[in-house]
């Protein structure tokens, strides 16, 4: 096929270059125009310039689009939104993948150097299984390895759990209709007046309400769906440092596999720190009775009234090995929880001993130490499954005690022992990179808005 080649009508005429002078829309006066003028006309000719044209217009500076839209703020037991925000809002476990890997996973927690804002996962989380072991620091002259929130599969996943709950608020609005239409035509024939009175009234206020959360769950999944779907769009931040993974690794002979991820600020402007949504998967009543089960030893947990798991301290190993609460034969043991991606909260326990792993490869064996935890005895789940890596495990008092970083099972998908790293060695790596390295925001606002 030949070349389309442009066709020219007409006369060509060839410009002066120019100088355009941005201003504030009516800013400008004719006087203050020409002075200026003057002053850049006395520059050029000190440079021997000329043939330059001067030419002002009016203009108003647009602010940077950013990186994409800012995660949710966590939001209360009780909010319409509560069972589906948590894969977009700033609570600990946010959803994450590499942007060029197809394993989902899940962030650990937030933390700043100075005015930066990062956080910790598991590097298996978002380096390709066949890439290089090597220690990794990014380098401002390569491409970055992007973090994202929810991979392609994990996105598309949530996007039909939010149209799964607006069709059963469906269901529940034509169910509430029959029973309305029913109890019309009890007031109507005046069967049982006080009674169905009652019902028909407390049935068309609960109609209204189901109608305002439908109203509240399609306009929010608008939101997601438009704003969100483009994976460009839900980079979040990219991977900083990431030790080799190890096992066996000296002094604690523990597992090393641990990422630093820095955030984008402008995505985290409603972030209020290390908090851990106990989600709406337990009642209040529910966790506190998987948390506490001997009557002669307090637990020490309350359940905070929004829900959220304040984080606070770092349990050591001795301290998770020396246990102050007991079960009910008396045994020295320790609750622990998490949330991840794959199983939402969990709960589940802590021996007081260390597990020593192997792994059988032709090449040889790989021993180290990890911290195991068990499933709750009183519970029928796993306490963790695939994609769970890289969650905070905490105590009921809102300790760090580890970083999730795999499992075992009988191939029933979830994991009998889930292995973890204790978070006293991780955060000893994460110190030893990052000298100044905080958990804690003592004043969020001001560091939020302060530039990095």
């Amino acid at each position: 096929m030949a070349l389309i080649m442009p066709v020219e009508d007409g006369d060509r005429y060839t410009t002066n270059p120019t100088i355009w002078v941005g201003v504030a829309p009516d800013t400008l006066t004719a006087a203050v125009a020409f002075e200026v003028t003057k002053d850049i006309r006395a520059f050029l000719d000190g440079l021997n310039v000329t043939n330059i044209d001067i030419a002002y217009r009016e203009t108003l500076p647009k602010s940077s689009p950013g990186h994409g839209p800012a995660l949710f703020p966590i939001i209360e037991d009780g909010e319409p939104l509560k069972e589906v925000i948590d894969n977009v809002s700033i609570a600990l476990s946010l959803p994450i993948s590499g942007l060029k890997t197809t394993m989902q996973c899940t962030m650990g927690p937030y933390f700043h150097v100075g005015n930066r804002l990062l956080a910790v996962t598991a590097r298996h989380n978002v380096f390709r299984p066949e890439a290089s072991n090597a220690e990794y620091r990014y380098n401002a002259s390569r491409p970055k390895k992007d973090v994202v929130l929810m991979g392609n599969p994990a996105f598309t996943n949530y996007l039909v759990s939010i149209q799964a709950h607006i069709g059963t608020l469906l269901e529940t609005v034509e169910s509430i209709n029959r029973k309305i239409n029913t109890l019309t035509i009890r007031v109507r024939d005046g069967v049982n007046i006080p009674e169905s009175q009652i019902k028909l009234d407390e049935n068309v206020a609960e109609l209204g309400k189901i109608h305002t959360k439908i109203d509240v769950f399609k306009a929010f999944y608008v939101d997601i769906k438009k704003g969100w779907s483009k994976i460009k769009r839900r980079v979040i931040g990219y991977v900083v440092w990431a030790p080799p993974i190890g096992v066996g690794v000296a002094p604690h002979q523990y597992t090393r596999d641990l990422c630093v991820v820095e955030l984008y600020k402008d995505r985290f402007m409603h972030l209020i720190g290390n908090v851990l949504s106990l989600g709406p998967e337990y009642t209040s009543f529910k966790l506190k009775g998987l948390l506490h089960e001997c009557d002669n030893v307090p637990s020490g947990f309350k359940y905070p009234e929004d829900g959220l798991l304040r984080l606070q301290g770092i349990l050591t190993a001795e301290q998770v090995k020396n246990p102050e609460t007991k079960n009910l034969q008396g045994n020295p043991f320790r609750r622990v929880l998490k949330r991840g991606f794959t199983t939402n909260t969990t709960v589940g326990t802590v021996t007081r001993y260390m597990s020593f792993v192997r792994k059988y490869f032709p090449t040889g064996n790989l021993e180290s130490i990890e911290l195991p935890i068990i499933p709750h005895e009183n519970e029928t789940g796993t306490f963790s499954k695939g994609g769970d890596s890289g969650s905070t495990i905490v105590s009921p008092h809102g300790e760090f005690v580890s970083l999730l970083t795999g499992g075992t099972n009988k191939g029933t998908g979830g994991s009998d022992i889930t292995y973890s790293t204790m978070f006293e060695w991780v955060w000893e790596l994460v110190l030893a990179e990052f000298p100044d390295a905080n958990l804690y925001f003592e004043n969020m606002a001001a560091f939020l808005a302060a530039p990095v």
